[in-house]
């Protein structure tokens, strides 16, 4: 059945942009929303194949999708490439900041370059998108970050910056969330912990260190991120907004 011919889709006549939707927890999202009834631009930095793979697998379900390039620590790239899901698809309801970096060294050999683009693409980006996302939207828009739950714990060394890049979300989620209330425009951070990716696969040496950590004992599926996120995109999360969510299998309880 095509996605587009159910008259209980959640998310019908909306359109959602992710950045970084190419691969992983966005590419999850996309194709959750997607099936939730909204048309979904994704932004990638160098995944083009993954990327149009996302873009296909939508298509092919009836969807409507678009695959932008765009570097998230380029603030012009970002402005640029929510203009032009705007012209494309006409508005913007959803934005989901996805995109994100990890660097992990300890605090006496960080390097300045590594400090400045994990603030660059984890912080300044999504600054950057929701402002612009913000200036298009309707009354009753949706602004989704990813974050972390290292925002909440730090249990490995070397994480420090990346840790708070995350913690700074925290505070701008609830800024946003005062700025945009009046607008019924939510503004909330999904804190997930270690999830299944190709970037962090639960079968790697790592996963093993971290897996006695979370009380479920296992590591998260994408897709339950994605499920997380479609439920703050609806229309039944109106009431929740500065929020910052943690599905992280009890990782920071």
């Amino acid at each position: 059945m095509s996605i587009l011919t159910s008259n209980t889709l959640k998310l019908s006549n909306k359109v959602a942009l992710i950045q970084g939707g190419s691969r992983g927890i966005g590419a999850a999202i996309a194709k959750r929303l997607a099936a939730e009834g909204a048309a979904v631009v994704i932004t990638y930095i160098s995944s083009a194949e993954q990327a149009a793979d996302v873009v296909l697998s939508i298509e092919s379900a009836g969807g409507r999708a678009l695959a932008i390039k765009a570097d998230s620590a380029d603030a012009v790239a970002v402005r640029a490439a929510v203009s032009r899901a705007v012209e494309h698809f006409g508005r913007i309801d959803i934005l989901v900041n996805n995109a994100g970096v990890l660097a992990v060294a300890p605090i006496e050999e960080f390097s300045l370059e590594d400090f400045d683009r994990t603030l660059a693409v984890n912080v300044r980006s999504v600054f950057v998108a929701s402002q612009e996302a913000a200036r298009h939207m309707s009354d009753g828009g949706r602004i989704i970050t990813i974050g972390s739950t290292n925002a909440e714990r730090m249990p490995f060394a070397g994480g420090s910056v990346y840790a708070m890049s995350k913690s700074a979300i925290v505070g701008l989620t609830r800024g946003m969330a005062r700025d945009l209330g009046p607008r019924g425009i939510t503004v909330n951070n999904v804190q997930p912990g270690p999830v299944d990716t190709d970037m962090n696969p639960q079968n790697s040496e790592f996963a093993e260190s971290l897996m006695g950590l979370m009380a479920v004992g296992r590591y998260g599926r994408a897709e339950e991120i994605a499920a997380f996120v479609a439920y703050l995109a609806g229309p039944e999360a109106g009431y929740v907004t500065g929020a910052s969510l943690t599905i992280d299998g009890g990782f920071a309880a």
